[in-house]
């Protein structure tokens, strides 16, 4: 059944961030900064992993060895234009706000910043990797759940360390998820075919620069706006395509 994997991951984040709080609550806040620089870390490593696409052969070959770089960085530019002007990032913290309103009842503005924050950051690591694409993907083609399977297990634990250190508010991110994993779902029911290497590698590539952020944010190094460059994840395969034709 199409979406299942989908639906799977939804419940991996709703168990893990309720066991994450149920335990969290528990713990002082020198610990809960603690498990957050942890997770900052580890998402740095993850993003590492993945910028590493740039050396993609088959990317390479389509776009030749110097591309691929210069295309990361023209989707990053492009995309965060984009997303500024739409002003992605506070309609983000907008959305987390209503949701906290409405779902948590905390009040003050302590409550409110705990709730927005841990719901854009696990937003956007459940959306930004690889795995939500492809996955999604393979699920719509009717490929089998596995990749996504593997990805609820993962964000069920992520879940965890993050709702402990940063409350409720990682549980609302599910919403996203399913709307953005059903969508490429979707797509792949529709469009009956599986994304060339080349443009996995530049989704993959482009991806992992968003998750460094990510790291970036959580260890409070600076709070970049990752997700006004959310549109580069589109821009990246358009300009590989581009790039392709030209070559």
């Amino acid at each position: 059944m199409p979406g299942l994997g989908t639906l799977i991951n939804i419940v991996a984040i709703l168990v893990g961030s309720a066991a994450g709080v149920l335990f969290g609550a528990r713990l002082p806040d020198r610990t809960h900064r603690t498990v957050t620089d942890a997770l900052g870390l580890v998402v740095l490593v993850i993003g590492g992993l993945n910028v590493a696409a740039v050396e993609d052969p088959g990317w390479k070959l389509a776009v030749g060895n110097s591309a691929p770089l210069l295309i990361v960085l023209g989707a990053l530019l492009i995309g965060g234009v984009i997303g500024s002007l739409v002003g992605i990032e506070s309609r983000v913290e907008v959305l987390g706000g209503w949701l906290q309103r409405r779902l948590a009842g905390e009040t003050g503005d302590e409550a409110r910043a705990r709730f927005i924050e841990g719901f854009v950051a696990a937003s956007l690591l459940f959306c930004i990797g690889p795995l939500a694409i492809l996955g999604s993907l393979s699920d719509g083609l009717g490929h089998g759940i596995d990749q996504l399977a593997l990805k609820s297990v993962l964000d069920g634990f992520a879940a965890m360390g993050f709702a402990a250190a940063l409350g409720w508010g990682v549980s609302a991110s599910a919403i996203p998820v399913g709307v953005w994993q059903g969508s490429w779902t979707l797509a792949a029911v529709l469009a009956g075919s599986l994304l060339p290497v080349a443009l996995v590698a530049a989704i993959t590539a482009t991806g992992g620069v968003l998750l460094l952020g990510i790291g970036l944010r959580l260890l409070q190094v600076r709070q970049i706006a990752v997700a006004d460059m959310l549109p580069a994840l589109l821009i990246a395969p358009l300009l590989t395509l581009a790039v392709q034709a030209v070559v």
